[in-house]
C-alpha cells in the first residue's frame, strides 16, 4: 500500500521572530492565508486518502497540527518527544508504518515547500512509486530542474536513465550527491543539464530504508525496532519517551543517502525529475517570493506602510494598527511582531539563526 508522510518538525529559526518554538513556520498562515503544512497536506490529498497520510512532528505541537489539519486522523500524527534529526524521524515513521503494513511504500515530504503546479508534483510522485514497484530496493529522491546556480542547495548528479515498464521517462540512477557548491561550480552544474537541486523528498519501501538504517546506523535501528515493537500496546508512549531521546542525532542524507549513493549497502539510489516551480521556504528572502511586490519591488505583508524612496525591502507585520514608515531604505528585512522588531540587511538573512542564539543567550526562552 502507498502512504504519504509529511515531516513537520523543523524549528524555522531563520524566519524568526515570526516563527517561534511554540508556533513554528509550518503552522503559520504565511502563504496566501494557508500554512505550509496545509499546502503539503492538500498536495497529497489529491492522490491519497487522509487515512494514508501521516505527519511526523514535535509532540508538543500535536494540538496545533490537528487544528491545522482537521481531516488528519489523530492516530496518524506521530509525535517526537524530542528532535533527533531526519534519519530518526524518517526511521520512526518507516518503523511504525512497516509494523502496520509490511508492504508499505511511502512518500516522504517536508512541510517547508511551496510547489506548483500540483499536477506535475503528483505525476512525479506516481513515477516514484512506480520505480519502487519495479526496483523494490530503490531509494528514490526527487530532483528539481535548477533555474540558476544556487549556492545554498545540494545537488543530485544524475546517471543513466531507468527504463520503466510503463514507458514513462524522467527516472535516473544517481551518480553522486554534491554538497552546496560555490557560484562557479553551481553555474557549471546548471549548464551541464545533468544536475538537479536536491529537494529532500523521497519515495521508498519502508523495509528498504529500515534495512539501510540497520547497515549504516545500527544504534538508531535497534532503538527504532524497540519503539515499533511496542507500538499499539499500552507501553507505546513510555517506550517512545525513554528510547527516542537516546538515538544519535544525524540527517538522512549523511546517514543513508550518501553511503547508499556510493554503493555501500544493498539499496540503489534513483532520482525522479520533478519539473515544478519549487520554493524551499527557509529564510526571509525565500518567503518574500510568495508575497506581492509594490511598484518599488518591496515585498510587503503589512496593512499599514508608508515608504519614500525605499526599494527592494521585505516588510512583514502582524499588527494591522502598527504603521511601518521608511525613508531612503533599501535591501532590508523588517519584521514586526507583538514583542519583537527585527531588522537586518537581506544579504545577512542566513544569520538570523545566529541572532536567535544570541537572543536566547541574553534572555533565555522569553523570545524563542
Amino acid at each position: 500500500m502507498e502512504y504519504g508522510v509529511i515531516m513537520a518538525g523543523g524549528a524555522g529559526t531563520r524566519l524568526w521572530p515570526l516563527s517561534r518554538g511554540e508556533k513554528p513556520k509550518q503552522l503559520l498562515p504565511i502563504v496566501r492565508g494557508k500554512s505550509l503544512l496545509e499546502l503539503s497536506f492538500e498536495r497529497l490529498s489529491g492522490m491519497l486518502p487522509p487515512e494514508r497520510i501521516f505527519v511526523c512532528s514535535a509532540a508538543r505541537h500535536a494540538d496545533a497540527i490537528l487544528q491545522n489539519l482537521p481531516k488528519l486522523p489523530p492516530e496518524n500524527l506521530l509525535g517526537e518527544p524530542t528532535g533527533r534529526d531526519t534519519a530518526n524521524a524518517i526511521g520512526f515513521t518507516a518503523a511504525v508504518l512497516h509494523q502496520r503494513d509490511p508492504e508499505a511504500v511511502t512518500a516522504v515530504l517536508t512541510a517547508d515547500h511551496v510547489i506548483e503546479p500540483v499536477d506535475r508534483f503528483q505525476a512525479a510522485l506516481r513515477t516514484g512509486f512506480e520505480v519502487t514497484r519495479q526496483e523494490p530496493n530503490a531509494l528514490v529522491t526527487f530532483g528539481i530542474i535548477p533555474t540558476h546556480g544556487h549556492t545554498g542547495l545540494g545537488y543530485i548528479h544524475r546517471g543513466e536513465e531507468l527504463r520503466l515498464k510503463s514507458g514513462d521517462t524522467g527516472a535516473y540512477r544517481v551518480q553522486a550527491f554534491r554538497e552546496k557548491p560555490d557560484k562557479p561550480t553551481a553555474d557549471r552544474y546548471v549548464e551541464s543539464g545533468r544536475y538537479y537541486w536536491n529537494s529532500g523528498m523521497f519515495v521508498w519501501r519502508c523495509d528498504t530504508v529500515i534495512k539501510e538504517l540497520s547497515t549504516h546506523l545500527p544504534e538508531s535501528h535497534k532503538g527504532l525496532m524497540k519503539i515499533a515493537k511496542a507500538w499499539g500496546t499500552p507501553q507505546q508512549q513510555d517506550v517512545l519517551n525513554q528510547t527516542y531521546p537516546t538515538l544519535p542525532r544525524i540527517s538522512i542524507d549523511f546517514a543513508v543517502m550518501e553511503p547508499a549513493s556510493q554503493r555501500k549497502g544493498s539499496a540503489q539510489v534513483m532520482t525522479v525529475e520533478m519539473p515544478v516551480q519549487w520554493l524551499d521556504v527557509g529564510s526571509w528572502p525565500a518567503l518574500s517570493e510568495t508575497l506581492e511586490l509594490d511598484d518599488h519591488d518591496n515585498a510587503v505583508d503589512s496593512k499599514a506602510c508608508v515608504f519614500i524612496d525605499s526599494n527592494d525591502n521585505i516588510i512583514v507585520s502582524q499588527n494591522p494598527n502598527h504603521l511601518i514608515s521608511m525613508i531612503g531604505i533599501s535591501d532590508m528585512i523588517i519584521v514586526q511582531t507583538a514583542d519583537v522588531t527585527m531588522i537586518c540587511p537581506k544579504s545577512e538573512a542566513q544569520r538570523v539563526k545566529d541572532l536567535v542564539a544570541k537572543v536566547k543567550e541574553k534572555f533565555g526562552d522569553r523570545y524563542q
